[in-house]
């Protein structure tokens, strides 16, 4: 690719259009020359470049942080792109060690089958199933003979090896670091080799597994694949990466209203963020939206009211939306309780001499996942049973039918004692 492609005006155009979008939001490209000379041939050819994403489907229920990468994907199939999504069925069974300070569990054969059939069908919200092609990477891995795993190896020093981050802690304190585990690098590397990826994304956590791929492609002979490493996005808090086990999480297979209401919680810095990583509005009208902000022409519970409803379009549609707004004006901006409450039937078997414990009423009424859980939430001011606040945990509650006990903003529940 060292000699210039030449192009027209108009292709020229189409150029600097693609990189615009391809570039958005990107924390780092390795090399964009690469980059822009593969987009050149494939304007001047008409042919697409492909783009991989590795998946180790070892976590199933996908929330819009994990979508930073696939909107990049998305991107560059509405550009003309073939995206290779690669589940690591094969990989999955040792797991990657990225940020890992000791040794992952290997999956399950079942495990790893049960967890990618439920990526694919989730990842079909935001991909275009034409313009995807779905590959395990079990179909060349599995077959290597122990003397393809020797030349392999060759490939690579233990000292470069060690140069990666996590392997250099766990080194540096003693930690073991078991033999299999340098060999995810390695294959992941070697998926590329065997799809001829032309370019790779991950998060930026992924880089030194991305530039293994330009690695060995070279040493088998083949054009060194572009990475593209994206950042990670904060979750709710503003401060640590979104994750479910912190609960700072937006779901993309949540409720609407639920989604909504999540969104609306995003810290005001954050969300020209959000806009960037994890939507489809145009970056034209995101830069628009930028200005208004810092000039005082839009008021920033209007922006995110905007990229609430385009969180919850985008995976539940239109009406959806609308009807999710329409709830969140109702409930939370002009403090009225929600028209449709569901009802939740409490049986008589639960009272104790018609009352009951207000943590037992949330764990038992499902509005807690637990005593604990629900100890905490009452302590910290987040329960009320009509509009009044309780903070006693071990409060005894005689209720009666048609009483609404709320959670939060967006937990509410009216009452209907069995007798």
């Amino acid at each position: 690719m060292d000699k210039p492609i030449e192009l027209t005006a108009e292709q020229q155009a189409e150029l600097e259009r693609q990189l615009r979008l391809i570039q958005r939001g990107t924390a780092e490209i390795v090399p964009e020359e690469e980059l822009r000379a593969k987009l050149a041939r494939s304007i001047r050819t008409g042919q697409p470049l492909k783009v991989k994403l590795g998946l180790d489907p070892t976590a199933p229920d996908i929330h819009i942080g994990h979508t930073v990468v696939m909107q990049k994907l998305r991107q560059f199939q509405d550009l003309g792109h073939r995206v290779q999504l690669l589940i690591g069925d094969f990989t999955g069974r040792i797991g990657d060690p990225t940020g890992k300070s000791e040794t992952r569990k290997q999956l399950t054969d079942e495990d790893v089958k049960r967890n990618a059939a439920t990526y694919q069908e989730q990842l079909g919200k935001i991909l275009d199933p034409a313009k995807t092609d779905v590959v395990y990477n079990s179909e060349w891995l599995a077959p290597m003979t122990f003397a393809d795993v020797v030349q392999l190896s060759a490939k690579y020093t233990v000292a470069r090896m060690l140069e990666r981050e996590d392997f250099t802690k766990r080194y540096a304190n003693g930690l073991p670091i078991s033999i299999h585990e340098f060999f995810y690098p390695l294959m992941q590397g070697y998926d590329s080799v065997a799809l001829d990826s032309d370019i790779e994304l991950g998060g930026t956590d992924q880089k030194f597994n991305l530039l293994m791929g330009r690695t060995l492609q070279k040493e088998y002979g083949k054009e060194p694949q572009v990475a593209i490493m994206m950042p990670l996005l904060e979750g709710l808090d503003g401060v640590q990466k979104m994750s479910k086990s912190l609960g700072n999480y937006i779901g993309i297979s949540e409720a609407p209203k639920e989604m909504y209401g999540k969104a609306m919680s995003i810290p005001d810095e954050l969300m020209i963020k959000y806009y960037e990583l994890v939507t489809d509005v145009p970056t034209e009208e995101i830069e628009a939206l930028k200005q208004g902000l810092a000039d005082g022409a839009v008021h920033p519970r209007d922006a995110k009211m905007r990229l609430a409803s385009t969180i919850v379009r985008m995976y539940h549609g239109e009406e959806a939306a609308k009807e999710a707004e329409g709830h969140f004006v109702t409930v939370f901006q002009q403090r009225a309780l929600p028209d449709e409450i569901e009802e939740f039937a409490l049986p008589a078997s639960e009272l104790d001499n018609g009352a009951i414990r207000l943590v037992k009423l949330l764990v038992v009424s499902g509005l807690q996942p637990s005593s604990s859980e629900a100890r905490r939430t009452v302590q910290g001011g987040g329960v009320k049973l009509n509009e009044e606040k309780l903070t006693d945990p071990n409060a005894e509650l005689v209720v009666s039918d048609g009483d609404i006990i709320q959670v939060g903003k967006r937990k509410f529940l009216r009452l209907r004692v069995e007798r």
